[in-house]
């Protein structure tokens, strides 16, 4: 064990002892970023950090096969952190774990295995990848009714809006977790909420965004209403997105800024980027990856919606990414924002195919086009065509044959994660397929 994960081990442990810690949770996902978990006593604590946890494995989706249940679960120190919405006295911490096999060898369908993977390539280069995702998600008052919580609008404040004190109590329990946050508000819709994380490297950030999805729906849950991050909740409201802001570091040095050019954007600003758009329709798959999700990206809500190597703007909203306008003296803050995924997302997943994607357009020197003049929302499909544009994947079917197409997604999950993936997305579309909807019901039944 090296000396920087022994002092890390006995800092829990005596940090465990100090805070009377009862129970420890020890946390990962499964491919699709579904966050699961077991709970050790303190007894426990120390053995697991030393040599893993044993679990089931076989039982968790695309975790192990069948038949190769023993999967053990190492947790990583660097993630203690007590549960503040559980009690003081005798109180509950969670640790992020890495998936091992009983030899020790990573799992390959594991989330931060595959990020992990994806980091180490740009760290080879010299690169640090820095994210900062924006959070959208709904209150509702119960989720039967799935009526929203108020009925304020964007940046609302008043007395009318009951998200403020919800957003409140989720900021202070991310931020006594170690989680800053850059600011919280109403978002455009009835009941709709953002919470814009600090910018931090990828890793760490990832595992920020599984905290914030359980720690929005406990304090929710504590004042007596839902949260949830479905993509597309209602027909005629704004979906829930994740735009993420992007940037590659040198040490302390933003590799994205270049004061020369126009939008301060540099060479390798503007590469990252170029792979970003190229690459964005296979890997749509990854960072929108439910049926749903698809309801979300279509023209007339804010989401992007048109494919192209063009599609991005200047300080503005509305393309598949956006260069935010430089501000003098913020060189550190230059970044690109992408706007495609949405918050229900495997946020391993997604962070290594954006990586992959802007990574795959700096080494093979993508030129960026200049950005989109015209309305793409306000563009038929036959106004598209003539400018060489197309939508994005409409529906998740389109969006997994783009990703079966892929090398550069396959290379950036591993061809184990990749079809494991690949696999579990195909039965949830083939069972959407087959299911006859109440849209269909309502038009359908008394007319044919």
């Amino acid at each position: 064990m090296s000396t920087s994960r022994e002092e890390a081990v006995q800092y829990v442990l005596h940090s465990a002892h100090e805070r009377d810690v009862k129970f420890v949770r020890l946390w990962f996902t499964d491919i699709l970023g579904g966050l699961k978990g077991f709970a050790i006593t303190v007894d426990e604590l120390e053995h697991a950090l030393l040599v893993g946890a044993t679990f089931d494995g076989s039982s968790i989706e695309g975790l192990a096969h069948r038949g190769e249940s023993d999967t053990v679960a190492l947790p990583d120190p660097a993630t203690w952190q007590l549960l503040p919405w559980r009690p003081r006295a005798q109180s509950v911490a969670r640790m992020f774990c890495d998936i091992r096999t009983p030899e020790g060898e990573p799992v390959e369908t594991d989330g931060r295995h595959v990020l992990r993977r994806n980091v180490r390539r740009a760290a080879e280069q010299g690169f640090t990848y820095y994210v900062g995702p924006e959070i959208e998600y709904f209150y509702l008052k119960d989720p039967v009714s799935a009526e929203p919580l108020d009925r304020a609008e964007f940046f609302d404040q008043t007395s009318a809006d009951a998200g403020p004190d919800l957003r409140r109590d989720t900021v202070l329990a991310l931020e006594e977790m170690g989680i800053p946050v850059h600011h919280s508000h109403h978002e455009r819709s009835p009941g709709q909420q953002e919470v814009f994380l600090r910018h931090t490297d990828a890793m760490s950030m990832a595992d920020s965004v599984i905290t914030a999805r359980v720690a929005v729906k406990e304090v929710a849950a504590h004042h007596g209403v839902y949260a949830t991050f479905m993509p597309k909740l209602f027909s005629d409201l704004h979906g829930s997105g994740m735009h993420t802001q992007q940037s590659l570091f040198r040490g302390d040095e933003n590799a994205f800024y270049d004061a020369d050019d126009q939008l301060h954007l540099s060479p390798v600003g503007r590469r990252f980027l170029a792979g970003l758009l190229r690459h964005t329709g296979e890997i749509t798959a990854v960072t929108n990856q439910w049926v749903n999700s698809y309801k979300r990206l279509v023209p007339g809500y804010d989401a992007p919606a048109v494919d192209s190597a063009d599609s991005w703007e200047r300080g503005n909203w509305g393309g598949l990414a956006r260069v935010p306008a430089f501000r003098p003296g913020r060189e550190q803050s230059v970044r690109v924002e992408y706007r495609v995924p949405d918050s229900a997302c495997n946020p391993y997943l997604t962070f290594s195919a954006m990586l992959a994607a802007g990574l795959e357009g700096i080494e093979s020197g993508y030129t960026l086009p200049d950005p989109v003049q015209a309305g793409l929302d306000d563009m038929s499909d036959t106004e598209l065509a003539g400018h060489e544009l197309s939508r994005l994947p409409r529906t998740l079917g389109d969006a997994l044959r783009a990703a079966e197409r892929s090398d550069l997604l396959e290379k950036a999950l591993g061809p184990t994660a990749f079809a494991s993936f690949l696999e579990n997305k195909r039965l949830e579309w083939n069972e959407y397929s087959a299911t006859v909807t109440d849209y269909e019901v309502e038009r359908y039944l008394t007319r044919l």
